[in-house]
């Protein structure tokens, strides 16, 4: 059942996409006024560059980005089209960088750029891999460019890239630290937590929040410690709850076959959970659905089905409303400082998205 409240959250996140997607085509357009008067490489990244960035997506950076303005002013705020502007771009980066390093060849329902390369180039399988690296790196040059050239005061501008350099900075090391996770022994709770903070929670949550206080001309250094708790829970919690859907829902719900993370080889928090508790031959199952490519579904079935033998999706649901209640109960405590209607909404967002594990 769908409560007025998560119709609330659901329309805010509809409105804040839809208005910032019309701007981000529009943008693509003046860039692509600049490029170079020769060569079709560099107008065919953009081109890549541009339809990997408005395939989809939910933008719940730009939403978080906005709302965090909210908190402060409900009038217009200069400077926020481009903190957007860069932080999808930045993300942007993320994905097409990602799919060099998992091999993926789809990204919301398209090829990715790594596999569109391979498809031009199917005889030079370097100058694919080259462009695509080259491709995510134009975006996030573009991330930093966008908001230096932003119509606010020189002061405010150098603040906010050192805010979207920083959440780059650590986009990367969390991206590092993902690929650690899955070599040596089975990582405890504490580095799974560490990977997500620095892979996600960071760059997704906290940056959105500092960036729009930023603009509104609040000081979110004064709020720092309750911000990155904010978004270290809801950032964990986005994480566990894909990890979970990942195992334990159907492949309509999630758009791609299930058991992804087992055929991948990650030790994601379902699969850590599932090692956890299985024993003997169970865990020999799920070892063995690790240790190589092309899982099969009726594996994936068998792990699934060893999980909820030992319970561990009602335990991964009932960490995910923890995760959701904790982080609603940090957004409440942010009342006296800040407008209801914006700290209301943060209030709601965790709890709306633990829901969509269901």
């Amino acid at each position: 059942m769908t409560t007025g409240n998560e119709t609330g959250v659901r329309e805010r996140l509809t409105g804040h996409r839809d208005r910032f997607d019309a701007g981000f085509a529009r943008y693509f357009d003046t860039v692509a006024r600049e490029r170079p008067s020769r060569g079709v490489f560099v107008p065919e990244a953009l081109e890549l560059v541009r339809d990997m960035s408005l395939r989809g997506g939910k933008r719940l950076r730009v939403a978080l980005l906005y709302e965090a303005a909210r908190l402060v002013t409900p009038e217009a705020v200069a400077g926020l089209e481009e903190a957007a502007l860069s932080m999808e771009l930045l993300h942007t980066h993320g994905l097409i960088h990602d799919d060099i390093i998992d091999d993926s060849p789809v990204r919301r329902g398209a090829p990715s750029v790594y596999y569109a390369y391979r498809e031009r180039f199917p005889g030079r399988p370097q100058t694919a891999l080259g462009l695509a690296v080259l491709a995510g790196d134009l975006a996030a040059f573009l991330s930093l460019r966008v908001l230096l050239t932003a119509p606010v005061s020189p002061e405010l501008r150098q603040a906010m890239a050192a805010v979207q350099a920083t959440a780059g900075a650590d986009t990367v090391a969390g991206q590092i630290l993902d690929l650690e996770r899955d070599f040596g022994p089975v990582p405890d709770r504490e580095m799974l937590d560490l990977v997500s903070e620095y892979k996600s929670a960071r760059y997704s949550v906290l940056a959105p929040l500092r960036l729009g206080l930023l603009a509104a001309g609040a000081d979110p250094a004064a709020h720092d410690e309750g911000l990155a708790r904010y978004a270290t829970l809801v950032g964990v919690g986005g994480q566990l709850r894909d990890d979970y859907l990942d195992l334990f829902a159907d492949s309509d719900t999630v758009g791609k076959p299930a058991g992804s993370d087992l055929r991948e080889g990650r030790r994601s928090y379902a699969v850590c959970a599932v090692l956890a508790a299985a024993t003997g031959r169970e865990r020999e199952v799920v070892e063995a659905a690790l240790a190589g490519p092309g899982c099969r579904p009726e594996t994936v079935g068998q792990v699934r089905d060893i999980a909820r033998r030992h319970g561990v999706d009602e335990r991964m649901r009932a960490d995910l409303n923890r995760l959701a209640e904790e982080a609603a109960s940090v957004a409440a405590g942010w009342r006296p400082r800040w407008r209801e209607e914006a700290v209301a909404f943060f209030e709601r967002l965790p709890l709306w998205a633990a829901r969509r594990a269901r």
